[in-house]
């Protein structure tokens, strides 16, 4: 059905339920990580995993209930029935759909967000679309893969994104972004051998705002390939100057996945690398286990890209995803950072603690190194100690501060307030085939 006609059909079940006095429910249904699917198959096995999707919506709510692609990887149904149905069946859809669309014995995508909109509490025909759409929107911002009755806060929510995507556009050339850089210690010594530089935005009536909150939003309206330039050549621009001033640090940036996965980016990172005279093997990229775990082409070719160019590979948040031993094996990735998550517990919760060990085990398997982020206690730190963690991050050392407070840290405070920098201690990545091994710069 197409939109014009699923409009004028779903207006007159209006006028029908109106007349009636009976209730129905729009539900706007959104393909989660359909758009990988485009990038790793194309686009005509795209469409045959849309078509696939439309089989098994109508397979949970009915042949006859209309039902329409809206745009994109996303589809309206109208459903003529009881508000605890509707809730009922756009929840059974998000189960349907769970891991992704069924397609000749695999999975598409990473399931369905359902946004529902009830007849006549929340308006008529356009104003149920667009509050069932925007409720769709909010479950996609709280991670997907389920369903929700709109609220009026998610219009609310929708429009801040709005402004804040609109803000953001000039938030470079109004000099409003910033980096600021947290140290990274080895863990045996507690002497500083790499910082992590992490993006901060300065809004001018907002205040601070979170890269957990505009970093999505740039991702979704296109924003994130300006703002990932900016971070490379600023972090690039900021070793250089600290390698001219003794300071044989790494630097490690954080990479988004659709930064990562755009044809330039590693050749960008590659000529940067090159103009600031700077050793691939000294800088650091840092990519979300969710990421890394996703082993489509697309993601492969990137990595591989990375690989050639020499750069270290950490993957970050690990622990938190499905993570395979198989797709870990195939990545040049030489590290693998703890969430934090894990840390916070591991010193009275038994899980926590056997998922540490179980990460530092697998890694000395696969001759990875281990960073623990989130390190607040000394409890914390001597078990990550024991237990033979590589690297320590977290507040405990130090919080994330500017770069010339980094230079000031390193050498010019007084011993009792700073962290040691020894050179000796930096390690240098050589990467020989496919296994990664670990020389000690003495």
């Amino acid at each position: 059905m197409t939109r014009d006609a699923f409009e004028t059909a779903l207006a007159q079940a209006l006028d029908t339920e109106r007349g009636a006095e009976r209730t129905g429910a729009l539900l706007y249904a959104g393909l989660d990580g359909f758009r990988l699917v485009n990038e790793d198959h194309g686009l005509a096995h795209g469409d045959k995993v849309l078509a696939a999707a439309t089989r098994q919506l109508r397979d949970v709510c009915g042949a006859r209930v209309p039902m329409c692609r809206m745009a994109g990887d996303e589809f309206a149904l109208w459903l003529n029935a009881d508000t605890a149905t509707c809730e009922l069946l756009a929840s059974r859809a998000a189960e349907a759909l769970a891991g992704g669309v069924a397609l000749d014995g695999q999975r598409y995508g990473a399931g369905v967000s359902v946004g529902v909109a009830l007849f006549p509490v929340h308006g008529s025909s356009s104003q149920l679309i667009h509050r069932a759409a925007a409720a769709m929107r909010a479950v996609k911002r709280a991670g997907g893969g389920s369903h929700a009755l709109f609220d009026p806060r998610f219009e609310i929510e929708q429009r801040e994104e709005l402004r804040i995507a609109q803000d953001l556009r000039q938030a470079i050339e109004r000099r409003e972004l910033d980096l600021v850089y947290q140290p990274k210690v080895e863990a045996s010594s507690l002497q500083v051998t790499a910082v992590e530089a992490l993006l901060r935005w300065r809004h001018p009536t907002l205040g601070m705002v979170s890269p957990a909150r505009f970093i999505p939003i740039a991702e979704k309206h296109g924003l994130i390939e300006p703002i990932g330039n900016w971070v490379l050549a600023a972090a690039l621009k900021q070793a250089a100057a600290w390698r001219k001033a003794g300071l044989r640090m790494r630097v490690a940036i954080n990479v988004s996945g659709y930064q990562m996965r755009q044809d330039d980016f590693a050749r960008r990172l590659e000529a940067g690398l090159r103009s600031h005279r700077l050793q691939p093997n000294r800088f650091t990229c840092e990519i979300t286990e969710s990421v890394a775990m996703e082993d489509t082409q697309v993601t492969r070719r990137a990595f591989a890209r990375l690989g050639k160019i020499g750069v270290h590979v950490s993957i970050d948040d690990f622990g938190t995803g499905h993570s395979s031993l198989a797709t870990l094996r195939r990545l040049p990735a030489q590290e693998l950072k703890i969430d934090r998550a894990f840390i916070v517990d591991m010193v009275d919760d038994a899980d926590a603690r056997t998922i540490v060990e179980a990460v530092l085990t697998m890694a000395r398997t696969l001759g990875l190194r281990v960073v623990a982020e989130g390190v607040e206690t000394p409890a914390q730190r001597d078990a990550l100690v024991r237990l033979g963690c590589d690297e320590l991050q977290g507040y405990l050392f130090a919080k994330p501060m500017s770069a010339r407070a980094i230079a000031l840290w390193a050498m010019d405070a007084p011993t009792a307030l700073a962290q040691s920098f020894r050179p000796s201690l930096f390690k240098e990545t050589i990467i020989t085939g496919s296994a990664p091994t670990e020389i000690m710069k003495r």
